[in-house]
């Protein structure tokens, strides 16, 4: 595997690209036209963060959805990882984010907090014995791994669980030192058992430590921090320090972590190529203020969802325009019309624009229909409805609400918008037809409901009551 043979100009070893399955997980299909892409455009590695899409066995099988991967499948997509030069990392969340392993009764004793299934208790000896299983699990299927990713970021309500009070109560606790412990425990028990494998965790609960308490805690020789931010204006100098403050604290190696899509919203169905885009040049400057030999690659987020609970952000074909660009202004040390011609080049556009959204997008690459049809929805659908239904003044003014309720329509007035309702209608029926057609290639049936009921239901229902109202009052007339 040629990991670290990119363009000189690139100070990261690793790019990985980070496939978040908690939401619209992919076909495999689908991933093994998308992975040759990845490799093209700059990418040497991907971060899979499985969620419910791994195939967990014995009492861990409830973990998983509906639709995950088999054992078969996930052996096809390492492969195929393989064949394309893409390093696997594997990441599984261990304290926060584990909603997904608590929201099922068989663990929801093992909750921080009994209400809220989103953090795991760090008193228990049965968590430890949880998530050394589901990492025992993933690792199993996963041959000659380097790293693996542990998560355990946004560890919300940690402390307030009423074991966690107790023990908050002597003077020299504190919730910095709980998160820590756990985190010990959760990499002693990996290197124990994967001696070869380096956890991985995201940075986010650590920042806030003081130096001394985290020197102290041990956990720098026994995990690599992965420092995240995906904003647009994020600050270098406070990158920098941030670093500093990590490798005094003996961590020798660090990753970065910035985004492609899913963060500039929770239910962003578009995303903004040129925020993503500030966002990785950023980081490509803290790079280049970090010593060579602490740098061990970059990620470049996708989320799927905020949390497992929450609605689809964008999906994957809609943000490869976004990971392509990102991941070529990274190999390329910055974005230049050379890199804007490349990218248009490699994924068959006709002009890639960075700081508005698309409006006219197509494409040539895996999935470009469905950025296609999604830009066509996100654009016109509410807006043609909306204009139809609250703008015309023949709707407004003679088949209001009032009058759809009593079936009245005004016999002249109808003729004025009926046919406009019908074609509008029949435009956006074909349109779904299409686009579910094109989903369906790509993603499970699940992902294809959820993301039609958000958002191309609402505005297709609202017109075919008023055609089918339209209908009833005309009948009533007859």
């Amino acid at each position: 595997m040629e990991e670290n043979k990119m363009t000189v100009s690139s100070p990261f070893g690793l790019h990985l690209v980070h496939l978040d399955l908690k939401g619209a997980p992919p076909k495999v299909s689908y991933l093994a036209e998308i992975f040759p892409l990845f490799r093209t455009l700059g990418a040497n590695g991907l971060l899979i963060e499985y969620e419910d899409m791994f195939p967990y066995e014995g009492e861990l099988k409830p973990l998983r959805a509906e639709h995950a991967y088999s054992a078969s499948e996930i052996k096809e997509i390492l492969n195929l990882a393989e064949l394309h030069e893409l390093e696997v990392i594997p990441l599984v969340q261990t304290f926060g984010h584990m909603e997904f392993v608590l929201k099922h009764q068989e663990f929801s004793h093992l909750r921080e907090v009994e209400m809220f299934p989103n953090a795991l208790s760090p008193h228990k000896e049965e968590s430890l014995m949880l998530v050394s299983a589901m990492i025992d699990q993933v690792v199993a299927l996963h041959d000659g791994l380097r790293w693996f990713h542990v998560g355990s970021d946004e560890v919300y309500y940690l402390g307030e669980g009423e074991e966690s009070k107790q023990w908050l109560q002597k003077e020299e606790n504190s919730i910095e030192k709980l998160y820590l412990s756990h985190m010990k425990a959760v990499a002693s028990c990996m290197v124990s058992s994967h001696p070869e494998v380096k956890p991985i965790v995201w940075d986010d609960m650590l920042r806030g430590v003081s130096e001394e308490t985290l020197t102290e805690s041990g956990v720098a020789q026994l995990m690599e921090p992965m420092i995240w931010d995906y904003a647009a204006d994020l600050d270098e100098d406070d990158k920098v320090l941030l670093i500093e403050k990590y490798r005094k604290c003996g961590f020798p190696k660090l990753w970065f972590a910035s985004a492609f899509k899913g963060a500039t919203g929770a239910n962003q169905s578009l995303t903004l190529i040129g925020h993503h885009l500030k966002n990785n040049l950023q980081w490509l400057k803290v790079a280049n203020s970090t010593p060579a030999d602490m740098l061990q690659g970059i990620a470049l987020t996708g989320w799927q969802r905020y949390d497992h609970f929450s609605v689809l952000c964008e999906l994957l074909p809609v943000g490869i325009p976004s990971l392509a660009v990102c991941l070529q202004a990274l190999q390329n040390g910055g974005y230049s019309e050379k890199v804007k011609e490349n990218v248009e080049k490699q994924l068959g556009l006709s002009s890639l624009e960075i700081d508005t959204f698309m409006s006219e997008s197509s494409g040539t690459f895996p999935g470009s229909d469905i950025f296609t049809l999604v830009t066509q929805v996100c654009f016109y659908l509410k807006p043609s409805v909306d204009e139809l239904l609250e703008r015309n003044r023949f709707v407004t003014g003679w088949f209001s609400p009032y009058h759809r309720k009593r079936r009245i329509v005004h016999p002249i007035m109808m003729h004025h918008f009926q046919p406009d309702a019908l074609s509008l209608l029949a435009k956006w029926n074909a349109v779904m037809q299409e686009l579910q057609a094109a989903l369906e290639r790509v993603f499970y049936m699940c992902t294809l409901e959820e993301w039609m009921e958000e958002n191309v239901h609402p505005s297709l229902h609202k017109l075919q009551e008023v055609v089918d109202d339209l209908d009833k009052a005309i009948q009533g007339q007859s």
